[in-house]
């Protein structure tokens, strides 16, 4: 009996130490990941508190952003020290590396370089030369240290459009040049080799982070942003975990990877509504209160008769205001540039305003035939794979051939007419769609001293009270 206590004792114990012997072995990593926050700051406190309490348990804890922090919310953007609010916060939750998105160039270059300049964590880009440029040069990775034996490589990557550019004003990005960052990308894959982690924290949207994983096998995940997805739970492609967590800080991602001898052996995400979380970070909540009681924005502008719902509503209240204040036949605007999905019925402040339109784009003037004015539409149907451009002075129908083409454009006036294809028409938009997008035009074009946002504030003001319920002037026919 003895011996058969003995026996089972040992077998216990025997059991009890393979978890032990594999948990002294592996290592626990956690990634607090987050990107696209817009400058929307007010869950910045519980992001804080979240992340002091995981290190207090945890000895491996990283805070990372995989880009456009800026760009979204006026106590951010429109204050004289343009963005510092946003990169202050970012320092107080301890981010480590943020990737480089394309709205980190709204702020122009003097600026984005100050705020560079004031990070304690840098902005990595592998895909870009700003050697010759005011904003200058920044490293392609970095390389986080997990206690003396783990290294984990991150790599930086932003997106381009058509044009070769980020999704920005060129005007923003002189002497910066960009190659194509999925081919770049495989210039790095050494990293994996050298380090044993590599992890590229990209800009560039679900689509292309699938195709990276396809062009870099070597990659252990891919933290992303541009396409604000919520990916609950991860995608996985050629066995690279690819993770993102939506946009405007309403989620942050954790991911945690188990590692073992350098490498990792175990990799998972989970994404937590910042709604389920209660406790926030006294300090940094003090810091939002402070940045959001900016008396200015609040200023009431106009009045709404009722609710604005939707790109329809809310791109008709935009252009309107062009062609009221500038006297133009139409006026266009890029889904891209409707920052809003609603504005509620009855008071509306400045702050509204500037979270609806936040680029502070001039207006740019051009004669343009109706053949010229088709290719503009059909240009925003195929840069956005659907309707892009809310009009003013007019209604359009696309006609598309089934497989996504714009092949025809209708276009008829405020009575209900066709356009006269003899005539040529006055025609605003804003200078970031001037600048980038491709179209027909003999007119060079003609910018204007007002601003998007100033024409809706001055609209606003002149009109008693403002419905736009149930407008829609664009459609599409296949």
């Amino acid at each position: 009996m003895k011996n058969r206590y003995f026996s089972l004792l040992a077998g216990m114990l025997f059991l009890l130490s393979g978890p032990i012997f594999s948990q002294e072995k592996q290592t626990e990593i956690i990634i607090l990941h987050t990107n696209d926050m817009h400058s929307k700051i007010d869950n910045m406190a519980k992001l804080a508190y979240l992340a002091d309490s995981l290190r207090k348990f945890h000895p491996f804890v990283f805070l990372v952003s995989a880009g456009d922090n800026f760009t979204g919310n006026p106590v951010v953007d429109m204050v004289p020290d343009k963005g510092y609010p946003m990169i202050d916060l970012m320092n107080q939750c301890g981010f480590v590396v943020s990737a480089l998105g394309n709205h980190e160039f709204d702020m122009g270059q003097t600026r984005l370089k100050k705020r560079l300049q004031q990070a304690n964590f840098p902005f990595i880009c592998c895909n870009m030369d700003g050697a010759k440029a005011e904003v200058g040069q920044l490293q392609p990775y970095m390389i986080l240290h997990a206690g003396d034996d783990i290294t984990i490589a991150m790599l930086g990557i932003i997106q381009l459009d058509d044009n070769g550019l980020p999704s920005a004003h060129p005007s923003n990005m002189k002497e910066v040049k960009f190659v194509n960052g999925l081919s770049k990308a495989r210039e790095f894959a050494w990293l994996k080799k050298q380090y044993g982690i590599l992890i590229a924290l990209t800009h560039l949207g679900i689509d292309d982070d699938i195709r990276l994983a396809d062009s870099v096998p070597e990659l252990d995940m891919i933290i992303g942003g541009h396409s604000h997805t919520l990916l609950n739970p991860p995608t996985m492609a050629n066995n690279v975990m690819i993770v993102q967590a939506g946009s405007h800080l309403k989620h942050v991602g954790k991911t945690t990877l188990m590692v073992e001898d350098g490498k990792v052996e175990n990799r998972k995400d989970e994404v937590i509504s910042f709604l389920s979380l209660k406790s926030e970070d006294d300090s940094v909540k003090s810091l939002i209160n402070k940045y959001n009681n900016n008396q200015e924005f609040n200023k009431i502008v106009g009045t709404l008769e009722t609710a604005l719902e939707g790109e329809d509503e809310l791109g008709s209240l935009m252009t309107d205001a062009i062609t009221n204040q500038l006297q133009v036949n139409f006026a266009f605007q890029n889904k891209g540039g409707i920052r809003l999905l609603s504005l509620s019925k009855g008071p509306v402040t400045l702050k509204d305003i500037y979270k609806l339109d936040p680029f502070n784009n001039q207006i740019v003037l051009f004669s343009m035939t109706t053949k010229e004015i088709e290719s503009l539409i059909c240009y925003g149907y195929k840069h956005e794979k659907g309707i892009d451009l809310q009009v003013s002075g007019m209604t359009y129908r696309i006609s598309d051939d089934g497989m996504g083409k714009c092949v025809k454009v209708e276009m008829f006036d405020r009575s209900g007419k066709p356009l006269d294809p003899s005539v040529e028409y006055s025609v605003a938009m804003n200078d970031y769609m001037a600048n980038t997008y491709i179209f027909d035009h003999k007119d060079p074009g003609t910018p204007t001293t007002l601003t998007t946002s100033e024409t809706l504030v001055r609209y606003l003001n002149t009109q008693e009270t403002v419905n736009y319920s149930g407008i829609k002037r664009v459609s599409v026919v296949k």
